[in-house]
């Protein structure tokens, strides 16, 4: 998707955090932005922000709910029309060690990350296929990579996402629709979600730079964007060396086994 300029570009989770300042720079660019938002407020604050610089359109949807999700894709589809960039950007995490996770921790950690990105896919899909034209935009994380203490329900979602999310891009380069997917498996972001994080070495990321390369990442259709670029050594580690010595590495030299260990969030 070289351009955004009169592109319709949805976002879910799109009212705060790096979906917020996705939305505004996809604005800039000329596109009409839609926000899909758990948080009324948020949404309304938003909307009036960005109406002052382009076509801005807020609907409150959960997308843990998938009749919410197929009420709202259809409305937008009739009201605004095709859908040419989604990016599935809503998620929650709960930072405990697995035998704390209640079941409801569980299933909507498992619903909100991992389910909703397919099913909201599944709403807008259909009609880039039409129009074979469309870009997919799936936010994952590097704990879809890296497995880490405390992350243990986040780290199985992303993992979903991630493995989604990839073999979905390889299924349209095989049919050869004109539509691209990007995964991104950004480290730790400071928006708040993660407030509590302490990260020993690898740094956490600027939420506007986070974004910035997203939008990049869409535009040169990217198939994988991982912050910052030492996570390319990790991956590299990762296959090299044994697990006992990965171990090491991730845990006592990189610190990240103890990222979670003082996590509040929001």
């Amino acid at each position: 998707m070289k351009n955004l300029k009169d592109k319709l570009v949805l976002i879910t989770g799109g009212a705060s955090g790096i979906g917020k300042i996705m939305g505004l720079l996809a604005l800039k660019r000329g596109a009409t932005l839609i926000i899909w938002d758990i948080d009324q407020p948020r949404i309304n604050e938003s909307l009036a922000e960005f109406s002052k610089i382009g076509k801005v359109h807020g609907f409150i949807v959960d997308v843990s709910d998938p009749e919410q999700i197929s009420a709202s894709a259809a409305l937008v589809k009739k009201t605004l029309g095709t859908v040419d960039v989604l990016i599935n950007n809503a998620g929650i995490v709960v930072g405990k060690l697995f035998q704390d996770h209640s079941r409801v921790d569980i299933l909507r950690t498992m619903t909100i990350n991992a389910n909703a990105p397919m099913l909201v896919t599944q709403e807008f899909l259909p009609d880039m296929i039409k129009q074979n034209s469309g870009h997919i935009c799936n936010i994952a994380s590097l704990a879809s990579l890296t497995s880490n203490p405390r992350m243990s329900v986040y780290a199985a979602s992303k993992w979903c996402v991630f493995g989604w999310s990839d073999s979905l891009r390889i299924e349209m380069q095989k049919q050869k629709f004109n539509i691209g997917v990007t995964t991104v498996t950004p480290y730790y972001i400071n928006t708040g979600m993660f407030d509590g994080v302490k990260s020993k070495i690898i740094p956490i990321l600027n939420p506007e730079k986070v974004a910035l390369r997203v939008i990049r990442a869409i535009e040169k259709n990217r198939i994988i964007l991982s912050m910052p670029l030492t996570m390319h050594f990790v991956r590299l580690s990762q296959g090299l060396l044994p697990i006992c010595l990965f171990d090491w590495f991730a845990g006592k030299v990189l610190g990240i086994y103890k990222t979670m260990d003082n996590f509040k969030g929001r």
